[in-house]
């Protein structure tokens, strides 16, 4: 088969159409794109902050647990999706019908959103601090009209390049910003016991269900890998989105960020604000070059995913035939509102719930793919898939349940959501192949 025109590529590049054999990516393009997601400063703050509530020695063996969980289903995922070509929106109306597959493709986009919204306010921040003539809402919205063009190309054709050039520089400046906080203020060999005097006993189990709360990386996973070559299948499930890519996503910025949280003197609570500003304390202008490139590549994925899924949602729900052009430039509009509204609390806790309704989508997901059906699969159903939307329920019901109860309780929200949705469709579709032998027998 003949390669695909730029053009032919365009037309195929959104999550309604399958991506064909002929339109995928080369093993090193396709990492160099998908490693964007792996330099957002989310993840340093993340391993900071849960050192901090729970000991730096059981946040570290929660991220050594979530890269074993992360690799193992990821490469699974990503497996799948190259097999099929099929997008979250796509595969979703597989699961749950075709407005089944709205709600997720909702929660998707949306996610991206806030995502977007949190990295493009930490680079603003950053500006606005280094250089205070710039006020803020004008550095967020140079933040946001420089990030929305970034995808206006395709995956092929621009993010795997853009993020290949700044990968070099991520790892670098990591290197560098731990480098001079042990030149500065000495090292510091007293960081694995950073955290509480006495750590709970099951703080590891706490640290590792809080990662459990972005498998949304799952669904970014699952829209990434369909770029991939079926012959690369084995590299990228392994590699690109297995174990070695949440070694430093989770586990390498995690403990860097457990150091820099140990050694640098904080002002104030930790938060992604407060490692900008102690990494721009450090590095001045190289520390701002720093917080660009780590914030700028991870949000080549946000509003890349955020846009097509957007696309996505309109087109299946409404009909909407907007190009991918238009809808990259609404998500801009959106992000730029966000970060003005200054509605950080009332995101957390949207992405607290949005958490649970994507674990149980993982557990629909997993189980069907496990279940190994055939990929000669439609992927236009009827409007709804009772049973894949039934799991999908009960799974985020129990999870919402648990999530309003303290202690220990509270941290079994995540897995029971993603138990139950698997084990409910896992179940169903148990049952209805043992009525299938049953009347074929009569």
């Amino acid at each position: 088969m003949a390669a695909l025109s730029h053009t032919e590529h365009e037309e195929i590049d959104h999550s309604t159409h399958p991506i064909p054999v002929a339109g995928r990516m080369g093993k090193l393009s396709l990492t160099m794109a998908w490693w964007a997601v792996c330099s957002a400063i989310f993840y340093i703050v993340v391993g900071a902050s849960l050192a901090l509530s729970y000991g730096a020695r059981n946040a570290i063996i929660g991220m050594l647990l979530s890269v074993v969980s992360y690799g193992l289903i990821n490469a699974c995922i990503s497996r799948y999706a190259i097999r099929t070509g099929w997008s979250v929106a796509l595969f979703s109306r597989i699961l749950f019908g075709r407005l089944g597959a709205s709600l997720a493709t909702l929660i998707f986009f949306s996610t991206a959103i806030y995502y977007a919204v949190f990295e493009g306010s930490v680079i603003a921040v950053a500006l606005h601090h280094l250089y205070p003539s710039l006020l803020y809402p004008v550095a967020a919205l140079i933040v946001v009209l420089y990030s929305v063009p970034l995808v206006f190309g395709s995956v092929q054709h621009w993010l795997d390049k853009f993020n290949g050039v700044l990968l070099p520089f991520y790892l670098l400046g990591l290197l560098m910003a731990v480098g001079l906080a042990v030149s500065q203020y000495g090292y510091q060999p007293q960081w694995l016991d950073f955290g509480p005097a006495v750590p709970p006993a099951d703080g590891w189990w706490s640290c590792f269900t809080y990662y459990m709360g972005v498998w949304v990386l799952m669904m970014f996973t699952f829209d990434y890998a369909r770029f991939g070559k079926p012959q690369d299948a084995q590299y990228h499930g392994r590699f690109n989105f297995g174990m070695p890519f949440y070694l430093v996503t989770i586990l390498l910025n995690g403990m860097a960020g457990i150091y820099l949280a140990a050694s640098i003197p904080q002002d104030g609570a930790l938060s992604e604000v407060s490692v900008v500003m102690a990494i721009l304390k450090l590095m001045g202008f190289w520390g701002l070059l720093f917080v660009w490139v780590t914030q700028t590549r991870i949000n080549t994925a946000n509003y890349y995913l955020a846009t097509i899924n957007i696309q996505a949602f309109f087109r299946n729900l409404l009909g909407l035939r907007l190009s991918r052009l238009v809808w990259a430039v609404v998500v801009g509009m959106v992000v730029y509102a966000l970060m003005l509204a200054d509605v950080f609390a009332y995101l957390l806790k949207a992405l607290a719930y949005q958490g649970v309704f994507v674990v149980a989508w993982v557990g629909v997901a997993l189980a069907h793919i496990l279940a190994g059906r055939s990929q000669e699969e439609s992927a236009h159903h009827a409007a709804l898939n009772k049973l894949g939307l039934g799991a999908w329920l009960c799974g985020t019901l129990a999870g919402f349940v648990l999530m309003e109860m303290t202690g220990f309780w509270s941290s079994l929200s995540a897995p029971l959501s993603f138990v139950v949705s698997m084990a409910v469709y896992a179940g169903g579709q148990l049952r209805s192949r043992v009525g299938q032998v049953v009347t074929a027998g009569e």
